[in-house]
């Protein structure tokens, strides 16, 4: 799979002092390409105050819900291996009967779950301890949407995807990290991880810092040195791994949003998605994806405002055809079709999106963005 890089810089900032840092510009970055180049068409800030170290295109960032597109990879890649299966009721891998509690004859599956119709909400915390059961934790009704079925109404919602990784876990007997490693980063050759537990070195040597928009640190202040624990401790703040059981929690390492990453290996993940050549997941599997899964047709789900009006397996549909005039999900302001997904989370917005009609596509990520930002889910770089 190659991948002809060609830098630029729009922005080329100057390490700043301590007393500056305060009022230093965001990191920003973003990348455009087609299926075997790339190139940045902007990048600016740094990495870290603390150190000074200038933003490069290749240091790993907490990327945001960006990471349940990665996660349905996985698992379509052990579907493909016959590990999984899409709309088999999730229950025979877990072990234990998982039943929205209004609908309990409904078993609930792993398409439901990655298109967020499986009823589930984020009323509880979905950042499980590692010694706290999903077993237990979702016998809570505020779990659920009491007022639908499960199938056929769609609510974005975190929790689905402890209850994925949890599944994925059970059905292989590996830890949820180990899992992407093998089925996603080794076989796209990403120094990625979640939750910092398998990066290399290198990686967190650089590794992002997220700011607040008033300069506070929010997330990864790691100035390269490892977390003393990278992953959700259990309750009483122990941190031992070798007491934790696959297929029980599946929260610790963060599916819904933990993965750190580069731009320019986001970008990589993008152009698999433009060639679709089956040599990382066969045509079919892509096609299910970036298919929609739910459409909204003005009252089967929460379109959170006109922003979700098409959605696949951890796939968000931009601008669609058919859909009600109603939706607002066209950041790019071209009326053309995006598939891909954005992320949002201490104080950074980011976006993978992929224009298939035009075999192109766009990474971006911004930090220290302020909240209740008026740009909503697109952030500066949608053009």
């Amino acid at each position: 799979m190659g991948f002809c890089s060609v830098f630029f810089c729009l922005f080329c900032l100057s390490p700043l002092n301590a007393s500056a840092q305060t009022s230093a510009p965001p990191a920003a970055i973003k990348i455009k390409f087609d299926a075997e180049q790339a190139a940045t068409a902007a990048i600016q800030g740094l990495s870290n105050r603390t150190t000074n170290r200038a933003l490069m295109p290749d240091d790993p960032v907490r990327i945001a819900s960006i990471s349940k597109t990665f996660v349905a990879l996985a698992v379509m890649r052990l579907v493909e291996q016959n590990k999984l299966q899409l709309d088999a009721d999730i229950s025979t891998y877990l072990g234990w009967n998982l039943r929205h509690p209004d609908y309990p004859n409904v078993p609930i599956t792993l398409r439901m779950l990655l298109s967020h119709q499986a009823g589930l909400r984020d009323e509880i915390n979905y950042a499980l301890p590692m010694d706290v059961r999903l077993e237990t934790e979702l016998k809570n009704e505020k779990a659920w949407d009491s007022g639908h079925r499960p199938g056929g109404y769609f609510t974005y919602a975190n929790l689905n995807f402890p209850v994925i990784a949890a599944v994925m876990e059970a059905a292989t007997g590996i830890r949820f990290d180990r899992i992407m490693k093998q089925q996603v980063f080794d076989p796209l050759r990403l120094d990625a991880c979640f939750n910092w537990t398998l990066c290399s070195d290198k990686k967190i040597a650089a590794a992002v810092t997220l700011y607040r928009g008033n300069g506070d640190v929010a997330r990864d202040d790691l100035r390269g040195i490892r977390e003393a624990c990278p992953v959700v401790p259990a309750s009483n703040g122990g941190c031992n791994m070798a007491r934790y059981r696959p297929g029980h929690t599946g929260s610790i390492f963060s599916p819904q949003g933990g993965l750190r990453i580069s731009a320019v290996d986001l970008a990589k993940v993008g152009q698999v998605f433009l060639r679709n050549d089956g040599s990382f997941l066969s045509t079919q599997s892509i096609a299910i994806m970036t298919s929609a899964a739910w459409k909204y047709d003005g009252k089967n789900g929460d379109s959170a405002d006109g922003y979700f009006c098409t959605y696949g397996l951890a796939v968000h549909i931009l601008a669609a055809p058919g859909r009600p005039a109603s939706c607002k999900d066209d950041p790019f302001g071209d009326g053309e079709m995006r598939f891909g997904h954005s992320g949002e989370a201490y104080a950074l917005k980011s976006g993978l999106w992929i224009n298939p009609a035009r075999g192109r596509g766009t990474v971006f990520y911004r930090t220290q963005v302020p909240e209740n930002d008026p740009s909503g889910h697109c952030i500066y770089f949608c053009e």
